[in-house]
């Protein structure tokens, strides 16, 4: 009988998740880990809106396991696909969801790119980053 073992990205994906979302508070400057949540929730739900299902996935399998569940959670598959805008226009969308409760500062697209770079191998992230729609490599610099 041939047996695996469980992959260690999975073993350690909630030690790597309280990584990655202390790295996002402390470089956003917010307060708490929840803060942190939500603009990070923002942010991939924001990069999603503007990639087709095919291209979602090749970003999505470059995340780690938590992330990877962020990003493609209460997905609507009938949105239609946003285009890139300019910096300032995404941002202002990561900031209204769930608005009364979102304090993500006006650098929160970066400060999750900052994030996410310490946090993945920027290497392979930035090999599907080329594949996908032109802007999308500018959507995750830091």
């Amino acid at each position: 009988m041939n047996t695996m073992t469980i992959p260690m990205e999975y073993r350690q994906a909630s030690v790597d998740f309280d990584r990655f979302i202390i790295d996002a508070r402390d470089i956003a400057g917010l307060q708490t880990t929840n803060q942190a949540y939500t603009m990070v929730q923002a942010v991939l739900q924001a990069f999603r809106r503007r990639l087709d299902v095919e291209d979602a996935i090749l970003f999505a399998d470059v995340l780690p396991p938590v992330l990877r569940a962020i990003f493609i959670a209460e997905w609507d598959l009938e949105e239609p696909t946003s285009p890139f805008s300019g910096r300032t226009a995404m941002t202002l969308e990561v900031q209204a969801l769930r608005g009364d409760h979102n304090i993500s500062p006006d650098t929160a697209i970066a400060d999750v790119a900052a994030a996410l770079r310490k946090n993945v191998d920027e290497a392979k992230l930035d090999r599907v980053l080329a594949h996908l729609p032109a802007g999308a490599a500018d959507f995750w610099r830091a």
